[in-house]
Parts: C-alpha cells; structure tokens; sequence
C-alpha cells in the first residue's frame, strides 16, 4: 500500500479512535489516555519537517474542536513534532540520519521506549501546563502529566506491536 494511502489512514484512525473511544474513557476519574500523538511518533522521516508541523497542527486542532480545548491539544502536538528529529538524534548518537530506509519501528526496545516515553511526556506537560496555566497548579499538572503518560505510554506500545504484527 502507498505510504500516503497508509499515513492517511492511520490519520484518520486515530483520529476517531481518540474522539470515539478514548475520550470516553476516564481512569480514576481524570486520566485519558491520548493515543493520537501515535501518529507523530510513526510518521516517516524527512528532511523536510514542514508537512508533519503541518499535520501535527491539523491532528491537534481537530482534537481541540471535539474536545473544545481551545488548542492546548495542537500547541502540545506541533511542540513534539518539532522536537522528534532532534531527539532521534540524540538518542541514537547520531548526526545524521538515512531517511529514506529509517523506520521508527525498526529502533532497538529500549530506545524506542525513551523515545516514546520522552516524546509523551513532553506532550502532555505541554498540554496540562497550558490547560491550568498558574504556577499554583504545579502538583496537578505534574501528577497529571505522569498519570496519564503512563497509560497513554502503555497504549502507544500496545498499538506498535499490533501494527508491526500486522505486517508480519
């Protein structure tokens, strides 16, 4: 399947996952998992990191309007969306990366799990610092932040392996 085609899709699945499923999912009352920032995770390398700024605000934003969050959800995504390449590269000790054969997938366990781990807490601090914006809310925005990173974390590893199992 054309990579455009599956990129779309994925896009798309996320998406209504997220608003379907997810959102309607509350653990202990104010955990929800945010399993759509899967799609920045996936996306394929380029040099040119325009399109997935692009699509990282567009992902966000449709999230924001179903949520009505008034785009905390599209700040956090362009944010993790920008910092993606650099992290690779630091996580591998590499400077330069061959984009057109790389595969997030492909990446040894541990390292794909700070990579995930880094790139969803960043995510979420980002989003529940904008959220409740005052300095007094220090300790609901951290113990958020963990909570919810911890099961969306478990989520993202979860929909990696089905997605790798698939193409098996």
């Amino acid at each position: 399947m054309n990579d455009i085609i599956k990129n779309s899709l994925l896009f798309i699945s996320l998406i209504l996952i997220q608003i379907i499923v997810l959102n309607n999912i509350l653990f202990l009352g104010y955990i929800n998992p945010l399993l759509y920032i899967l799609f920045i995770i996936v996306f394929p390398l380029r040099r040119d990191r325009g399109l997935l700024l692009i699509l990282s605000f567009l992902l966000g934003l449709i999230i924001d309007f179903f949520l009505d969050s008034g785009g905390t959800n599209a700040a956090a995504t362009v944010g993790i969306a920008y910092l993606r390449l650099p992290l690779l590269k630091a996580l591998m000790r590499k400077s330069e990366i061959d984009f057109p054969v790389f595969k997030v997938s492909k990446l040894p366990f541990t390292t794909l799990i700070y990579f995930i781990a880094i790139l969803t807490f960043t995510h979420h601090l980002i989003l529940f610092s904008i959220e409740y914006f005052k300095f007094s809310e220090i300790t609901i925005i951290l113990s958020r932040t963990i909570l919810t990173s911890i099961f969306t974390i478990i989520l993202i590893i979860f929909s990696l392996l089905l997605m790798n199992k698939s193409k098996s």
